[in-house]
């Protein structure tokens, strides 16, 4: 069965991570997996939460939204529902935890980083690509720090590992990379794998949708989440270098 655009089964979607792309925050990247399409913001407060004072370690956290009108049909705000919902609550501490597992919390200094990965426009993969781009506008904001002598310890020691994510899924009986949403919809397996630039997982979340699935299918969809990350991390580096 063919991919809906075409793709090989092992294929990213296109992939940009634009830096600088809002003119305020102290670091910004939109980021696209195809047509999905994430804003990223980093932003920089002095000082850390109450329960974190005096402890010398900064903190960083990530809140996720999806605009109104990011899929095919418009959704309500959850600031108008006056509450938000268990999804947006799961990914938000899904991108917290991915982008902690790459910075030392005690170099960093008592700083905290707020990530916001608001969702433009959605076809699947909106968390992987949040957790991809953040990285990158995390990235920024702790080199902005750097700048303004405000790290205990250089850019390199703060950020000492580098963190990217991509969903991979079954779909009629084939392992498939990077799923937009027709695919994802489908899936018989779906999973998404967070994994460090050097390969080794930070989070990976597998469900069987329609079914169980043995240990074979789970070592094929690794393989080719952590192949994916393997590219997402070069063209973070790529963004980066440029």
């Amino acid at each position: 069965m063919a991919r809906p655009d075409g793709r090989g089964p092992d294929e990213l979607r296109p992939v940009r991570l634009l830096r600088d792309w809002s003119r305020h925050p102290e670091g910004s990247v939109l980021v696209e997996f195809g047509d999905t399409r994430v804003l990223c913001t980093a932003s920089v407060t002095e000082g850390v939460p109450r329960w974190r004072k005096g402890s010398g370690l900064g903190w960083v956290t990530a809140e996720y939204a999806m605009l109104p009108r990011a899929t095919n049909t418009r959704s309500d705000r959850e600031s108008i529902k006056g509450r938000v919902g268990g999804r947006t609550h799961e990914i938000s501490r899904l991108i917290g935890r991915s982008l902690r597992a790459c910075i030392d919390l005690k170099a960093l200094g008592e700083n905290s980083v707020v990530l916001d990965c608001d969702v433009l426009q959605a076809d699947g993969g909106t968390r992987t690509a949040a957790i991809t781009g953040a990285y990158v506008a995390l990235h920024d904001a702790v080199s902005w720090l750097a700048g303004r002598r405000a790290l205990a310890a250089p850019v390199e020691r703060v950020m000492h590992r580098s963190v990217a994510a991509v969903s991979v899924g079954v779909i009629a009986g084939e392992p498939r990379l990077d799923l937009c949403y027709e695919e994802d919809v489908a899936a018989e397996v779906d999973m998404n794998v967070v994994c460090t630039g050097t390969g080794d997982f930070v989070e990976v979340q597998g469900t069987g949708e329609a079914g169980v699935f043995g240990r074979d299918r789970l070592d094929a969809l690794l393989d080719l989440g952590v192949a994916g990350c393997a590219t997402l991390t070069e063209a973070q580096r790529k963004a980066l270098a440029g």
